[in-house]
């Protein structure tokens, strides 16, 4: 284990030691306050047990349809038949191991809602799907690919939205696709992976060894694919305190109804995991994670450069301040690479941490909307932009791999 890992580790002990010993504390407290005899204590921690092992399958909460879906994805229409006359907003999810839901997580933390809200009435939504034995060599252009038949359906140019992995996502598609693109935000979302002081390229330099031999094994061990919980456990081990405190804020809430909702909530979805196509995630460790070509302007795909400078739309970026899965530096180093004037280029700082930024109250109360609405004011237009922008960038379409039918 390297020296910075280390550290980290240091510091997560003394985290951990804290926030139990204050939650030791706040139960006891709380135990007192209203008079728990032993008999109390004993039955607050078998329902402690029983809630904290309680597991229920995400869901999306907002009225979609599903209309359009190949092996790798799905694509989810939220704009209820609407008509108007506005650019439609297309937004790529976290591809982590978890469920794309999370960009609807509940009736009231919806990213997909505070979209509608601003106007743009003809949402959309990707939904990934897990890798399975028959998807396990699904790479980077069958994703790309799916995007772009999406789009097709949609009716493009789009207002391009990606978030986490998403966002790196978006930002190759938009570099590829320029003329597809009528904005594009990213939230979340790594351009120079190096950037800023991430704990995963910690864990990157330390594991990656001789030629990625780690993540090779790990694909190797998962069928060839990259098992949904081993993702899960990575990312509780960047941070071992935060599973520690949201337990211990359990045991101190166990008869706030209300906090119980939220935990619950967010279990469901944090640990409802799914597996990755071992091809695309050993592509993107090599290429992005330890090479980091995507901002250094030396990534390839299907032997076509990617140019972040051909990104020239109006671009929209936030961060999040304790992210520590991406620090803001990561993000914001997509405006020092694309082409796109720094008149048209926006920076938000949400104060919270990584996931807040996608479905935090924070978030969707004072960030995503200014954003939502400076994209509105860029989407209005007639029938014929999506002609008119392409015909004056002179595209011809690239050609495309087929996607196989489900």
């Amino acid at each position: 284990m390297n020296a910075r890992l280390m550290e980290r580790w240091i510091e997560s002990g003394s985290e951990i030691a804290r926030v139990s010993a204050e939650g030791t504390v706040a139960y006891w407290s709380g135990a007192v306050a209203r008079g728990a005899s032993p008999w109390n204590v004993v039955d607050d921690l078998r329902r402690w047990w029983t809630e904290a092992g309680r597991r229920e399958r995400p869901h999306w909460h907002s009225h979609n349809e599903i209309v359009l879906e190949r092996p790798v994805a799905r694509l989810r229409d939220f704009s209820r038949d609407s008509k108007a006359d506005v650019v439609p907003t297309l937004v790529l999810p976290p591809q982590a191991g978890h469920d794309s839901c999370i960009v609807d997580y509940s009736p009231t933390q919806s990213q997909m809602k505070v979209i509608r809200a601003a106007g743009l009435e003809r949402a959309f939504s990707l939904e990934w799907i897990g890798a399975t034995a028959e998807t396990r060599d699904a790479g980077i252009e069958d994703f790309l690919s799916f995007i772009e038949r999406s789009i097709e359906h949609i009716g493009g140019p789009v207002n391009l939205i990606g978030d986490c992995q998403g966002g790196w996502l978006a930002a190759i598609y938009a570099a590829l696709h320029p003329e597809q693109v009528n904005t594009l935000t990213l939230a979340g979302a790594p351009i120079d992976f190096h950037a800023g002081d991430p704990v995963i390229h910690d864990w990157v330099e330390a594991l990656r060894g001789s030629e990625l031999a780690f993540y090779r094994w790990v694909v190797d061990q998962g069928g060839g694919v990259l098992k949904g919980e081993h993702m899960l456990n990575g990312f509780v081990l960047i941070k071992p305190e935060n599973e520690i405190a949201k337990h211990v804020q359990l045991l101190t809430h166990l008869h706030d109804a209300e906090h119980l909702e939220r935990h619950h909530h967010f279990e469901a979805w944090f640990k409802h995991v799914q597996d990755i196509s071992g091809a695309f995630y050993l592509w993107i460790v090599e290429h992005l994670f330890v090479e980091n070509r995507l901002v250094s302007g030396t990534l390839e795909i299907g032997g076509e450069r990617v140019d972040l400078g051909r990104i020239d739309c109006p671009l929209f970026l936030l961060g999040g301040a304790r992210d520590h899965i991406t620090p803001p530096a990561q993000v914001f180093a997509a405006a020092d690479s694309v082409g796109t004037s720094h008149a048209d280029i926006e920076k938000h700082v949400n104060s919270g941490g990584h996931l807040g930024l996608f479905m935090g109250s924070e978030a969707l109360r004072e960030h995503w909307p200014p954003i939502l609405a400076a994209v509105f004011a860029r989407s209005q237009r007639d029938a014929d932009i999506a002609a008119a922008k392409a015909s004056a960038r002179n595209q011809t379409p690239r050609k495309r791999p087929p996607i196989p039918a489900p």
